[in-house]
């Protein structure tokens, strides 16, 4: 996804923040609605759903348009119903604390790094190239491990490197954006932090299991 947008006083850091912070909410309330009401033979669909409104914001800032408040927690709704058999999987192998942990934990570094990049003023912006480069090469990890088994040791670099380079994107998006957006932006700009905290939350939830498994091994 091009993560940039056009930097203007219109729309506040604060008030991304905020959109970021119901954004999450809403993720919260779609992992309740996954648990309560979605059956797991209907999870696909939404799973296609959102790949496809991921898809939509990329060519719509393609175009030099932005996303609506609408659409941003349309996506983060599916995502929360699509988090939930994650989410569970991971609790079942390691238990609720634990994820519960990592959660506070993703909380915690992506705290400390906002608030870095956005009192330090430092430029992130040369970061940009490696961290899509990176990405990249997750996603491909990510494909190539529907069809080959990676090991313990594998997995825990695989883990590492994605929290380093989602922990990379929350430096740079912040720096991005701390001075404010457009505020026709500031919806894309929420849901760049949003998929920042989650992708962080979900690396280290993989390392944890990672570790777990290679210690059982």
């Amino acid at each position: 996804m091009d993560r940039t947008v056009t930097i203007s006083n219109s729309g506040s850091f604060a008030h991304v923040l905020q959109t970021f912070a119901i954004s999450l909410l809403v993720s919260f309330l779609g992992t309740l609605i996954g648990a309560m009401f979605i059956p797991q033979s209907m999870v696909m669909l939404f799973i296609v759903a959102e790949l496809v409104m991921l898809v939509a914001s990329i060519i719509i800032r393609i175009r030099g348009k932005h996303i609506g408040y609408g659409f941003l927690y349309a996506f983060t709704a599916i995502s929360g119903v699509t988090l939930y058999p994650v989410i569970m999987a991971y609790g079942g192998a390691l238990g609720a604390q634990v994820v519960s942990g990592a959660f506070f934990a993703t909380a915690a570094i992506f705290g400390s790094l906002a608030f870095y990049a956005h009192r330090s003023q430092r430029d992130f912006s040369f970061l940009g190239g490696f961290l899509f480069a990176g990405t990249i090469g997750l996603v491909l990890m990510s494909v190539f491990s529907m069809f080959i088994h990676f090991g313990s040791f594998t997995n825990v670099i695989w883990s590492m490197v994605g929290i380093l380079i989602f922990s990379g994107w929350v430096l740079y998006d912040v720096a991005q954006y701390r001075n404010g957006v457009a505020s026709e932006a500031v919806p894309l700009a929420a849901l760049n932090i949003y998929l920042d905290f989650i992708n962080l939350f979900l690396y280290i939830l993989r390392f944890i299991a990672s570790i777990v498994g290679a210690n059982r091994n």
